[in-house]
């Protein structure tokens, strides 16, 4: 992201508190993430630039989209909802996702998650004994994203899953090395809906309108397959060409996305 990018996109987003226990949270967090800091989130209706709020709102961080009030907050929870449903029931190593990564012959490998959004996926492989290093580049999905890995370590449930979890906020396209030697290396870059805009999930639409599409993602994978050891998994939808023109070893298609996997090496079998 260019500086003039960055700037035009930090003046339409400032941080602030629902209540006033929080203040001081959020103050951290602004002066860390260089947002402007905005006190109680009230004051919002007197600065019309803004588009976004960050806010502190029960010791958690979420994200409005305030000319769409009825979309609610955005924020990573890895403790209760959609994800502890799949952590609980989601199908182990089993999962399609878990047979992208490779995990089989008792190997469980080091995954980089170089377009970590929300960490849905990370989190899951962290769940099924990986260890993951999360890079991110949006400092707003980033700060919501170290939120919700520093809340989860406080939970008895996660905590074990949540320490398998190291963030980084930069560019994966420029600084996916800053890894050190992962196995493999995951990408999930957006990718344009077909659906009209009513029917994609809201964190979608929000980012969409927040950061834009992945325009720049076929530069993810040269470097993916030159980090990589053994493998890098391409998340794609159904209908969407291979990253960057370039097949894949093989696919794994599911009902509405594919893994697309390419292969550097074979995954080691290893011995009892």
């Amino acid at each position: 992201m260019s500086a003039t990018i960055a700037s035009e996109y930090l003046n339409t987003i400032a941080l602030g508190y629902v209540d006033n226990v929080d203040s001081e949270y959020a103050k951290r967090l602004a002066k860390k993430w260089h947002f402007n800091y905005l006190g109680d989130v009230a004051a919002a209706n007197k600065q019309p630039q803004l588009e976004f709020i960050l806010q502190v709102h029960h010791h958690a961080l979420e994200l409005c989209k305030l000319d769409e009030p009825k979309l609610g907050a955005i924020k990573v929870d890895f403790v209760a909802g959609a994800v502890a449903h799949r952590r609980k029931f989601g199908g182990g190593r089993g999962q399609d996702i878990a047979k992208a990564v490779g995990l089989k012959h008792g190997f469980t490998p080091h995954v980089l998650d170089a377009t970590a959004g929300l960490g849905r996926d990370a989190f899951v492989l962290a769940g099924l004994g990986c260890q993951l290093t999360l890079m991110e580049r949006m400092p707003v999905v980033a700060a919501l994203l170290e939120d919700g890995i520093e809340r989860a370590k406080l939970n008895h449930e996660v905590a074990d899953i949540a320490n398998n979890m190291q963030l980084i906020h930069g560019s994966s396209i420029e600084q996916m090395d800053l890894a050190s030697a992962p196995d493999v290396v995951y990408l999930d870059p957006m990718f344009p809906h077909r659906e009209k805009s009513a029917a994609v999930k809201k964190e979608m639409r929000i980012f969409q309108c927040l950061v834009g599409e992945d325009l720049d993602a076929d530069g993810l994978l040269e470097p993916a397959l030159a980090l990589a050891k053994y493998r890098v998994v391409v998340k794609r939808p159904s209908y969407a060409p291979p990253l960057a023109g370039k097949k894949p070893s093989m696919s794994i298609k599911m009902k509405k996305n594919r893994f697309d996997v390419y292969v550097n090496q074979a995954i080691p079998k290893l011995t009892t």
